[in-house]
């Protein structure tokens, strides 16, 4: 099971719907995914909510004036079927540099400006804008 591509497949249904929220098992991938889109501004907060032995990430999602989504478009790149690894320099532009790409790497999982400034290649997740 794609538990990444899951999680995204979340997110955009949640926005497409207008959710205010969405809660899902925690793991660090997706952890670091949310911290990610939290920095970048497409989403309000995230929390690891921890009930007993099981652990759940809560997404509070962004909207802008008269409830249009912050985040436009999500798409998984590297899937478990066909993984995308990319070096430093070949790294791809996201919307002519306004959206962003996850990318996890050997230092952890980034965007792709600041794997470009560490110098670092790695598997592209997804493209975000």
């Amino acid at each position: 099971m794609d538990t990444i591509g899951d999680f995204l497949t979340r997110l955009r249904n949640a926005y497409q719907a207008h959710h205010p929220m969405i809660q899902v098992q925690a793991s660090f991938v997706r952890t670091e995914i949310a911290r990610i889109l939290k920095e970048q501004g497409y989403i309000e907060d995230y929390q690891v909510i921890e009930e007993g032995p099981k652990r759940f990430l809560r997404v509070l999602l962004r909207y802008g004036p008269r409830q249009t989504p912050a985040l436009r478009e999500i798409i998984r790149v590297s899937k478990p079927g066909r993984r995308l690894y990319s070096s430093a320099v070949a790294l791809p532009e996201v919307a002519n540099g306004l959206g962003v790409a996850i990318i996890s790497t050997s230092k952890g999982i980034m965007t792709d400006k600041e794997a470009r400034r560490l110098r670092v290649g790695g598997e592209i997740l997804c493209f975000v804008r």
